[in-house]
């Protein structure tokens, strides 16, 4: 900021200085930057008083800054990762319960230019001091920092397996990536045996041999499938143990009275959810619309667990909250958000148990169109827990004990709505990639038994439908109250992913269209596809030609679902965004206490960075842990032969996707035959150069099991099936189509055989 040294500033001017050089903002800094000399510097103290007195600046020691903001010096906690690998911290010491700590992005590389400082080398869960600049990126966290100095490694514990050693003691093979094997003493075992997965720390790291660690806890043997999604949780740093300060507040909590709240708990809600659900935080109620006006029309009524009631910005339980983004499912556990006496107690909707929530009832015509909506805040009593596959029975006309009361008065006038809201969906047109989901099931010690794909039932989709409808409803009356939220968006895929796509489409004789795509113009490439050999694998390259979902402050609409605003706001429970929709509604709508605060709002920007990062973490924790399921699974499969289907192309080779178990396998380039084969990106294929024959995304192929690593993840497979006549195109052969490699034979196999 340019500085002119004419007259006293006035308080705008003088704020603004301090916000931006917190560095050099002491009065006799300000004095000197202004030119104040004499009385003026008199009128410069009783000024700075009242900024004080007002609570527009604070002192620490003789600096000045401004209330939320951070000194120029700073110990930072970093935490996690942005989307782009960099390091995010958070302040140390935030003693504001009342404000969200700003993010901060921690800068550890060193840089170029003469002058130029090289900072410590610091990673996730390490304590450092930095020197602190506001962002000029608006559009991350509000601070960038230069590491001065590290101040604390890591001491929470990592993950490897004990591998005995004659005499006693043992050494750690480790489980994380770039981890260094560590040697334990026979005293520091804790009784660990050979194979066990062990909880480590590192006490010692001499400057010659292995560093020394010792165990601070067994998680048993690595050779069973309890162990495998303990090894993705301490892998991606996903926080799985609750501090005693947020369980000791969530063990306080009370239940909710009627104060502030509409008596709802004569409206006949239900609960339809999994057959294993541990916590249900949304029910749903459907009624004809009784209005002249809209004849054949309904009111569908969505009511969400109010878990802002008991979760405040700036409590240990919302601190907590923030740093785990979501919850975390893998088939043996679950790592929740927040603990069970709010997720699993409080603020699940149990039948026949009264609990606060907060509802939305919006009116639909008999052709799906909305015609308005209202927010309330009230105290339910849900009638009735269901599975999905309960009431479709029901439905379908084999109701039991249970549905058969329910079936006129609850469950038929919830199918009647729903099927209003699909006519609207089918006029909305959203993208229609109804790819199936499997599901690993356990049996009861713990080891996979089977992985089945469960049937999709109107009974999903008319909750799915109900919950979509709420969320517009939310960023709805959120943006005309002008009130900041976080959206969930989906941007259009980018126009190299159109291009990549485009040119495999062509392959196939299909097209897609240039300039502003819709989700319907792939919806018609999906129909097209129907029933042809290559349905799937048009359907697999449409996916990866979409964008991730993010969360943002700034909306961009959802392109997947065809929908102009979204925010997400069914699932407070399990997801931190909800929960601060929750609260921007309560805020925006005057609804009573638990509302957005200004230093939420002030943050939003930050909160859904984090939470973005947070929610790639999980997903990338549950594949990893689901890959290492399967590997061990299929570990004493070695040498038989599967059925698979091809899930991706690469210069290297191929991926093979078994649909039976929901994983994915490798064939290497060099393992599929004498050939040299041509890499082409346009067609998704390797193709042989010398024979025309080769393979090509989504085709189905005969593999034998080769080898399987449990801890990695990882499968490996021999190619049975042989090639198939590659279209022209895909056997160009120019440079820029793709790299190229002459398949190598390995010793001890045998050359492909025809396909099945």
């Amino acid at each position: 900021m340019t500085i002119s040294k004419t007259a006293l500033p006035d308080r705008e001017t003088l704020l603004r200085f301090i916000t931006e050089n917190p560095d050099r903002a002491t009065k006799r800094d300000i004095a000197k930057a202004f030119g104040l000399k004499g009385d003026d510097r008199v009128a410069l103290k009783s000024m700075l008083r009242e900024l004080a007195d007002e609570g527009l600046v604070q002192k620490d020691r003789k600096q000045l800054t401004r209330p939320g903001r951070l000194p120029p010096v700073t110990l930072i906690d970093i935490t996690t990762r942005d989307s782009h690998g960099g390091l995010i911290g958070r302040p140390a010491n935030w003693d504001d319960e009342g404000q969200v700590a700003p993010a901060v992005a921690v800068r550890t590389a060193r840089a170029t230019g003469r002058s130029a400082k090289a900072g410590p080398t610091a990673g996730i869960g390490d304590r450092v001091l930095a020197k602190i600049f506001p962002s000029k990126d608006k559009t991350g966290p509000a601070y960038t920092a230069r590491v001065i100095k590290l101040i604390d490694r890591r001491k929470d514990a990592s993950l490897g397996v004990f591998r005995a050693m004659p005499g006693g003691g043992g050494r750690i093979m480790p489980i994380a990536r770039q981890a260094q094997e560590l040697v334990v003493d026979d005293d520091h075992a804790k009784g660990a045996v050979d194979g066990d997965l062990v909880e480590i720390q590192v006490s010692r790291a001499g400057r010659y041999g292995l560093a020394r660690a010792q165990v601070l806890n067994v998680v048993g043997s690595v050779a069973s499938e309890k162990a495998i999604s303990m090894i993705a949780i301490h892998d991606h740093g996903i926080p799985h143990i609750f501090p005693d300060r947020v369980t000791a507040e969530a063990e306080a909590a009370e239940p909710a009275t009627m104060a502030g709240r509409e008596d709802w708990r004569q409206m006949p809600l239900i609960t339809i959810d999994p057959p294993d659900a541990k916590d249900h935080d949304d029910a749903v109620h459907a009624e004809p619309d009784p209005s002249p006006d809209n004849k054949g029309g309904h009111i569908v009524t969505v009511a969400i667990a109010d878990v802002s009631h008991y979760v405040f910005a700036g409590s240990a339980l919302d601190r907590e909250a923030l740093k785990r983004g979501n919850s975390v499912y893998f088939p043996d556990r679950v790592v929740p958000m927040l603990p069970e006496r709010i997720s699993n107690d409080l603020c699940s909707l149990k039948e026949g148990v009264d609990r606060p929530a907060l509802a939305v009832r919006m009116t639909f015509t008999g052709t799906g169109q909305k015609l308005r909506h209202s927010f309330h805040r009230v105290m339910i009593k849900s009638l009735a827990k269901l599975s999905y596959s309960q009431a479709q029975a029901a439905i379908d006309g084999t109701p039991d004990d249970r549905t058969e009361t329910l079936l006129d008065g609850v469950l038929r006038p919830l199918w009647d709505a729903y099927e209003a809201m699909r006519s609207g969906r089918d006029k909305r047109q959203p993208l229609e990639l109804d790819l199936p989901e499997r599901k690993i099931l356990l049996d009861e010690q713990g080891k996979v038994d089977r992985v089945v794909v469960p049937p999709r039932l109107d009974a999903h989709k008319l909750i799915e439908e109900c919950m979509i409808q709420a969320n517009v409803a939310a960023a709805e009356s959120l943006e005309r109250k002008r009130q900041g939220l976080i959206y969930r968006i989906h941007d259009a895929p980018s126009l190299a992913k159109q291009e990549t796509l485009r040119e495999f489409l062509a392959t196939l004789d299909l097209s897609l269209s240039r300039g502003n795509l819709r989700a319907n113009n792939f919806n018609q490439i999906l129909a097209n596809a129907v029933g042809k050999p290559h349905e799937t694998m048009v359907s697999e390259m449409v996916l990866r030609s979409q964008s991730q979902a993010i969360y943002s402050p700034d909306n961009l609409g959802h392109f997947g679902l065809n929908l102009m605003r979204y925010a997400h706001f069914t699932s407070p429970i399990r997801r931190y965004a909800d929960l601060i929709v929750h609260r921007a509604l309560i805020g925006a709508l005057k609804l009573g206490d638990g509302g957005i605060t200004a230093e939420e709002e002030a943050a939003l920007t930050d909160i859904a960075a984090d939470i973005s990062t947070s929610e790639r973490r999980a997903m990338a924790a549950e594949r990893d842990t689901v890959d290492r399921l399967i590997a061990h699974h299929l570990a004493d499969k070695v040498g038989d032969t599967f059925d698979g289907r091809i899930s991706g192309v690469t210069r290297s080779g191929l991926f093979i996707a078994l649909p039976q178990f929901g994983a994915d396998g490798f064939v290497p380039i060099s393992t599929l035959g004498l050939d040299y084969f041509v890499h082409d990106e346009a067609h998704q294929a390797l193709t042989g150069q010398e024979t025309g024959l080769g393979y090509r995304l989504g085709d189905s192929v005969e593999v034998r099991l080769i080898e399987a690593l449990p801890l990695a993840g990882a499968l490996r497979f021999e190619m049975l099936s042989e090639g198939r006549k590659m279209p022209k195109g895909a056997r160009s052969f120019h440079k820029a189509k793709g790299a190229s490699a002459r398949g190598r034979r390995q010793p001890g196999t045998r050359a492909p055989r025809g396909r099945r």
